[in-house]
C-alpha cells in the first residue's frame, strides 16, 4: 500500500470510488473545497499507484474530525479501511490532537463496527443529519479520545 496527498489531479479517480460506495457522494466541489481549506487529504494506492481509498481529516485547534473515509466497493472487506483509518488516529497524535470526531450513518452498522472496534465511542445523534432515500437520516457522532494513546 502506497500513501501520499490527495492532489486536485486525483480528484476525478476519487469521485469515481465516491460515487460507486456511496448512495449520496460528495461532490467534486466537496473535494476541491476540502483541499483548497488546507484539509490534510490522502489517497491509498495498490502497488500499481491505482487509488483504492482515500480520507479527509480537518483539524480545528486540538481536534481531528474525520470528514470523509472510503474504500472502493472492489477492495473493500480486506482490511484496507481500518489501515487507512489507522492512518488518520497516527496522524491525530503527530500533530497532536486530544480527540478525533466523526459522524457515520446510523445505518451504517458496518462502519459503526469498524470505529468500535478501533476506540471510538458513541457520543450523541445528530437527527436528520445526512440525506436518505425517504427524507433523512440520522448521524451517529462518534469520537477517540487521544488523551488515552500518548
Amino acid at each position: 500500500m502506497k500513501v501520499r496527498a490527495m492532489q486536485k489531479k486525483d480528484i476525478a479517480d476519487v469521485i469515481t470510488i465516491e460515487q460507486s460506495a456511496n448512495q449520496f457522494p460528495w461532490t467534486e466541489k466537496n473535494f476541491e473545497d476540502s483541499l483548497a481549506a488546507g484539509h490534510h487529504a490522502w489517497v491509498f494506492c495498490h502497488d500499481s499507484d491505482k487509488i483504492f481509498g482515500y480520507t479527509i481529516v480537518q483539524s480545528v485547534i486540538d481536534e481531528a474530525h474525520l470528514l470523509n473515509i472510503c474504500v472502493s466497493p472492489a477492495d473493500q472487506g480486506q482490511g484496507w479501511g481500518r489501515k487507512i483509518l489507522n492512518h488518520v488516529i497516527d496522524f491525530s497524535l503527530s500533530i497532536p490532537s486530544s480527540l478525533i470526531v466523526l459522524e457515520v450513518r446510523g445505518s451504517n452498522h458496518r462502519a459503526q463496527q469498524l470505529y468500535l472496534q478501533s476506540g471510538f465511542n458513541e457520543m450523541s445523534v445528530r437527527k436528520d443529519y445526512y440525506p436518505a432515500e425517504n427524507g433523512r437520516e440520522d448521524a451517529i457522532l462518534m469520537g477517540m479520545d487521544m488523551t488515552f494513546l500518548v
